[in-house]
């Protein structure tokens, strides 16, 4: 591990999209080295190295020689840390993998399994007293009220009405419970945590995908007593996991109280409306890992992103002259099936209603510009 945090050295990114990691890692005067699916334009322009892995959405990163395209990214460069987003969940042997020649500024292996796996998190949550939707293996006799999930899936697409489809492999199902999706963002150093904000997500959803992630907004209040209530659940399950760095956790905020769905052990999609240049989340992320003195960002103001999806096949994606406030783009040329991700698009506003509001409306804005039967 290394002795103290130097700024302007490189630290190597691995995940699904590395952009806002890339971008998190500039705000806190690191160097990005970036692998990851994609090697957009944006993740290319912010990092100093990049190179594309192996993989697709629905499977995450291939594991099979990871660790020497890293080494072979590294080139000779002694990298801070190797910082993990999004494709880890399904096969979070690669994290071990990697911690044998880098220093991981994350969670392990095994701690991704105490909170990855649903019937662990089940049974964990079952001890600490934390409300949890039941979950069950098998099939059940009457489907009504079930959803059927993906093990270690992201994002929600993997999220399906029960009975909707085919039952596929490493499926499970879980209760529907009724309320809002709310996510906490918070720093853990292995025993306690510090939450860092609140957030209301929403879906996008499509005809196969009802629960895709459309987006969130950052909230600048959130019910005092849920609150702390979310903070002792979380200081819980730390203890019990050691949980480390910069995660998340989502709930649903209902009518029968707050439910706890899922844990996220490691940065994610609520990065790009939570980190600033003033407190930089990836600095103060590798400070938990290390073990050393986290600050809190303060915040004014509310900010939201949401994902731009296509809603029919695109044979020739057109050029745009892409405003400020997007990223993840499309480069002209693509070729995109029927939702498929276009950009991500940003807003900034004083209340968090008026932030999405103003999201919601850019994207319709932009959509004009790849609409069915345009150039």
């Amino acid at each position: 591990m290394p002795a103290t945090l130097q700024n302007n050295s490189p630290v190597l990114i691995a995940a699904i999209s590395g952009r806002s990691l890339a971008a998190a890692a500039c705000r806190a005067g690191f160097r990005p080295f970036v692998a990851d699916l994609f090697n957009d334009s944006d993740t290319l322009r912010l990092a100093e190295r990049a190179i594309r892995l192996p993989g697709n959405l629905q499977t995450g990163i291939e594991p099979d020689g990871l660790v020497e395209r890293l080494a072979a990214l590294a080139d000779g460069d002694v990298p801070q840390a190797v910082i993990y987003g999004s494709g880890f969940e399904r096969t979070p042997e690669m994290v071990d993998a990697i911690a044998r020649h880098f220093f991981v500024a994350g969670n392990s292996a095994r701690t991704m399994r105490a909170v990855k796996d649903p019937a662990s998190l089940a049974a964990l949550c079952t001890s600490l007293g934390i409300p949890h939707p039941e979950i069950r293996m098998d099939r059940p006799e009457r489907l009504d009220g079930w959803l059927m999930k993906l093990a270690g899936g992201a994002g929600g697409s993997h999220v399906t009405l029960a009975g909707a489809g085919a039952d596929k492999p490493d499926r499970y199902f879980q209760r529907f419970v009724e309320g809002r999706n709310i996510s906490a963002l918070f720093i853990a150093d292995g025993k306690e945590v510090r939450l860092i904000g609140f957030s209301r997500q929403w879906s996008a959803p499509s005809e196969t995908s009802p629960y895709r992630y459309g987006g969130a907004v950052r909230l600048l209040r959130y019910h005092k007593r849920k609150r702390a209530q979310i903070g002792a659940w979380l200081t819980m399950l730390t203890a019990r996991t050691g949980l480390v760095g910069l995660c998340s956790a989502d709930f649903i905020d209902g009518p029968s109280g707050l439910w706890l769905i899922e844990i996220n052990p490691r940065p994610g999609a609520t990065l790009d409306i939570f980190d600033s240049k003033e407190t930089p989340l990836l600095r103060e992320h590798l400070n938990a890992v290390r073990g050393t003195t986290v600050k809190r960002p303060a915040y004014a103001g509310s900010v939201a992103s949401a994902i731009a999806y296509t809603s029919h096949p695109i044979q020739l994606f057109p050029p745009i002259e892409w405003p400020d406030m997007t990223a993840d783009h499309q480069p002209p040329g693509s070729v995109l099936d029927a939702g498929d991700p276009v950009c991500t698009v940003f807003a900034s506003a004083r209340s968090a209603a008026s932030a999405e509001r103003a999201v919601k409306s850019r994207i319709r804005a932009l959509a004009a510009h790849w609409k069915e039967g345009s150039p």
